[in-house]
């Protein structure tokens, strides 16, 4: 899929996308009938789940949003320094931009600032609430999927182009997927930079508690995504008769959040409205949907990360008591030019 300019409303828009809700279907479809059910995480982040997961950034269990915050407050103006003047930075997975605004605000001089995400409406009321406070700024959001092939064209800046992607998101993907993303997103965007987020490995209470907080926000956030099936896709799951559990998974060094269902059930999905078929779903008690991994990195592996990708480890920043790390990376030999 392409992104085009769109002169109407100063934003980028998405061409040639199939409808959302098919699409989602189809990946329901195929993931639940996996012997182990899994989803997608970016299904997660509809209106809801993005307002559940702002909610979760201020829990007091959440170290990673608040740590981060910190190390990018108190590495800004290095950043503003590496970044330069007249730049254009792209953040992938944006959500409500807070983290941005730090950068924003060392960064008088950006030209252009393009947040991209899925849930378009979530990202479309922080764009308008950036363009209140930051009024000489060019803010052009794209709603897409980040994980998938796309392109933005370039403004005619002389400044750097700079992908910022916050929040330890590479964590959700694969090791091996990690590293074809972001060397697709080199081949894609073509950018100067990357700073990007990556959440330390550290103790299994400190992680579980982060990904299971006492308040049930977290929970909240999972059990979203079967109200999403049920709202969007016609099904018929009863929220009751699941429950939210994250687990430490030691093998591959990751959180793993789960639905877990209480019983024997069987669950169909799908109203037919679309000229679709309903199917049905049989679950055992015990049985999970998978619907996140979170993992976590070394400093050493996310060199190992960037090399292999195409990128050049520049600088790492991680806090004092060393649970959350901000890479900048710049693009890797032969010119910048990433493998296909």
């Amino acid at each position: 899929m392409t992104l085009i300019d769109d002169e109407r409303n100063g934003a980028l828009a998405l061409s040639g996308e199939d409808t959302a809700r098919a699409a989602f279907m189809e990946h329901v479809r195929e993931g639940l009938s996996r012997p182990q059910k899994t989803l997608s995480p970016k299904y997660l982040y509809d209106a809801k789940g993005s307002e559940l997961f702002e909610q979760i950034t201020d829990l007091d269990e959440n170290y990673p949003t608040r740590t981060e915050i910190g190390i990018l407050k108190a590495r800004a103006a290095d950043m503003a320094a590496t970044i330069g003047p007249k730049a254009e930075l792209i953040e992938l997975g944006s959500g409500a931009s807070v983290k941005t605004r730090i950068l924003l605000d060392a960064l008088p001089s950006l030209d252009r600032y393009v947040p991209v995400d899925i849930s378009g409406d979530h990202m479309e009321a922080a764009a308008e609430a950036l363009r209140a406070d930051y009024p000489a700024l060019t803010v052009a959001p794209v709603e897409a999927d980040f994980s998938r092939h796309f392109t933005i064209p370039r403004p005619g800046s002389a400044g750097k182009r700079v992908l910022f992607f916050p929040g330890s998101t590479i964590g959700n993907f694969e090791v091996g997927g990690a590293q074809q993303f972001l060397t697709q997103m080199g081949r894609d965007l073509a950018p100067d930079l990357l700073i990007i987020g990556a959440d330390l490995k550290k103790d299994e209470a400190t992680l579980i508690a982060a990904y299971d907080d006492k308040e049930g926000v977290t929970a909240a956030f999972n059990m979203n995504l079967l109200a999403r099936m049920n709202r969007e896709l016609g099904a018929d799951f009863d929220l009751s008769a699941f429950r939210h559990e994250a687990r430490w998974n030691e093998t591959f060094g990751r959180i793993e959040m789960h639905l877990v269902s209480l019983e024997g059930q069987t669950v169909t999905i799908g109203d037919g409205l679309d000229g679709a078929s309903a199917f049905t779903v049989r679950f055992v008690q015990g049985e999970t949907i998978h619907t996140e991994n979170s993992h976590k990195y070394t400093s050493a592996c996310m060199d190992d990360l960037a090399q292999e990708s195409g990128w050049s480890p520049k600088t790492v920043w991680t806090d004092e008591n060393g649970l959350f790390s901000v890479h900048v990376w710049g693009v890797g030999q032969a010119g910048g030019s990433f493998s296909s």
